[in-house]
């Protein structure tokens, strides 16, 4: 029996197959919210079988948005807005999840087809964030060293956020702490050069990132999973690494997250990262092995046995896929019949199933 397609329980919530659509950024947004594009990008996955769709990166609040066409959350209107794609993918089996974020100093920040680098105000955008006032590369945006009540105000912009995707009708919340993206900039030492509670120390620079993660857990409830993707190393020297990220799992398991999304980088714009299939797997498996939590597997996983094995060999519990899934909506159909595994189809596309 085909391991990755075994069903797994997490608190209150069963996934069909261990298959997970990765957050992605769509760019498709207006004011943060969801569009057609959404309800069909999303939409598309769950019926293509995957066992949870996870929601892109969505900005607990205006300035934490990425560029300004970026998907948010931070009012009841967005929740509503969401309602529609979160009915359509329980409707066809995916389990709904949003990842839950703040781009820091890398916001404000244009499309990627239209360019690169900071947006103006003149054209949308505005003032970032950062731990530190150190652009992510010359031709970002500078940001504003976070104040003591800017970091109070964004305690609680993602317990309220977690409150919105309650009503939006999600079943899990990933809070992303990775790519370089704001909670991320306060772990790691070369993002990081603050001298209060919040800097120096590895407890320091752990602090909000853990109290976020503390007030969303809170605001969750229980029988809902949280998870949490983190960036295992910055693949720069005196960054952050592997042994931090397993102190920092450790802590988080301690206050109820229950699984670890592995990838890497991000943080540094000239990092040297050893791109290759699976490349970030060992991550997702020394996490498991050493801080004792479920992780999921993320990075050049494209191939049905690749990820058969990965899960069979216990270095993950779910594998996170992104651009299989842009080539191929229907990858998770596809891979069981592969693998030889059983799961549904739509019952309006039974005709191609053989």
């Amino acid at each position: 029996m085909s391991e990755l397609f075994k069903p797994m329980a997490i608190r209150g919530t069963t996934f069909k197959h261990r298959i997970f659509v990765s957050p992605m950024c769509q760019y498709s947004s207006d004011d943060g919210m969801p569009s057609d594009w959404h309800f069909v990008h999303l939409g598309s996955r769950s019926v293509g079988g995957a066992a949870l769709v996870v929601v892109e990166a969505t900005a607990v609040c205006p300035e934490g948005r990425i560029s300004p066409a970026d998907s948010g959350l931070w009012s009841e209107a967005h929740a509503r807005a969401f309602q529609r794609v979160t009915a359509f993918l329980e409707a066809n089996g995916a389990v709904p999840g949003i990842q839950l974020a703040h781009a820091g100093r890398k916001a404000s920040t244009q499309v990627p087809w239209k360019g690169s680098g900071a947006v103006s105000p003149a054209d949308g955008g505005w003032e970032p964030l950062a731990p530190s006032a150190l652009p992510f590369a010359p031709s970002y945006p500078q940001p504003r060293a976070m104040t003591a009540a800017d970091i109070e105000a964004l305690v609680r912009r993602f317990e309220e956020a977690a409150r919105f995707a309650l009503l939006a009708g999600f079943r899990v919340i990933e809070l992303h702490f990775a790519h370089g993206y704001l909670l991320h900039e306060f772990l790691s030492p070369l993002s990081n050069r603050r001298t209060d509670d919040y800097g120096g120390t590895l407890e320091n620079r752990m602090r909000l990132p853990l109290r976020v993660a503390q007030v969303v857990r809170a605001a969750w409830p229980d029988d809902r999973p949280l998870f949490v993707r983190i960036s295992a190393t910055d693949w720069a020297e005196g960054g952050w690494d592997l042994p931090q990220s397993l102190e920092l799992a450790r802590r988080l398991r301690a206050l109820g997250v229950d699984l670890i999304d592995c990838s890497s980088g991000g943080l540094v714009a000239d990092a040297k990262v050893p791109v290759a299939p699976g490349y970030q797997v060992p991550f997702a498996a020394a996490v498991r092995r050493e801080a004792g939590i479920a992780t999921g597997a993320v990075g050049l996983i494209t191939e049905a046995q690749q990820a058969e094995a990965i899960v069979a060999r216990g270095e993950a519990d779910a594998v996170f896929l992104a651009r299989a899934l842009l080539r191929d909506p229907y990858w998770p159909l596809h891979a069981a019949k592969a693998l030889s595994a059983d799961t549904p189809w739509p019952s309006q596309y039974a005709r191609a199933r053989d």
